[in-house]
């Protein structure tokens, strides 16, 4: 049983399970708020609201999946902080998931078929864009491509269905986890957020005193 977390678009919190006879996956509790621009005023209180919706204690989790993104700098790393928090206080391990290949596994998971590109809006007019060619045999998403970023008027053209993402479902990214973890596949991504373009605020050089 895993908490996710993604703040790669929204902010998403979610409770996860895979039945270990049967394999059936389950989300026991979702909530998300689209806004962009409250991630860390809402993160708390949707990870405490889907605990007590799921009837989990902290302690009788496995451990906490976080969305990597791609995703705008300040957003995304509210997310990974508290999912990181979160596994430190609980004793878990901390398992990174692409917010793009959990965006493919539900379309698939949904009926889509074929190769899939996904697009979400990175701001100043640029959009992160990754594709797919179907699921493996593990059900997970084989991404043929990307991460990688784009003008708006210059993402590529796509022979197959594309998908223009706004929201990340914290759901998807823990079952995608789940998965994985059944295939003996971790880690799926390396426990770095995807940012894609560096941060506006970097650290300051320092000023040189002269005597």
């Amino acid at each position: 049983m895993l908490l996710a977390i993604d703040t790669s678009a929204g902010t998403s919190a979610a409770v996860v399970d895979r039945d270990r006879e049967t394999g059936a996956l389950r989300v026991l509790a979702e909530h998300s708020v689209d806004d962009a621009m409250r991630h860390a005023e809402v993160i708390g209180e949707l990870i405490a609201g889907v605990l007590a919706d799921a009837a989990v204690a902290p302690a009788r989790l496995s451990g906490v999946a976080g969305g990597m993104g791609p995703g705008p700098y300040t957003g995304l790393r509210v997310g990974i902080a508290a999912a990181h928090a979160f596994a430190l206080g609980i004793a878990r391990p901390f398992v990174p998931v692409p917010s793009h290949d959990a965006i493919a596994w539900a379309s698939y998971r949904d009926g889509a078929s074929g190769p899939l590109q996904v697009v979400t809006d990175a701001r100043r007019r640029e959009f992160a864009v990754s594709e797919f060619s179907g699921l493996d045999d593990d059900e997970l998403p084989q991404r043929t491509s990307g991460p990688k970023l784009f003008a708006r008027d210059a993402v590529p053209g796509f022979d197959g269905t594309r998908l223009d993402a706004s929201a990340v479902s914290a759901g998807a990214i823990g079952l995608v986890a789940e998965l994985a973890f059944a295939a003996g596949r971790l880690p799926l991504a390396l426990d770095e957020a995807i940012y894609l373009r560096e941060p506006d605020v970097t650290p300051s050089a320092g000023k040189r005193v002269v005597r």
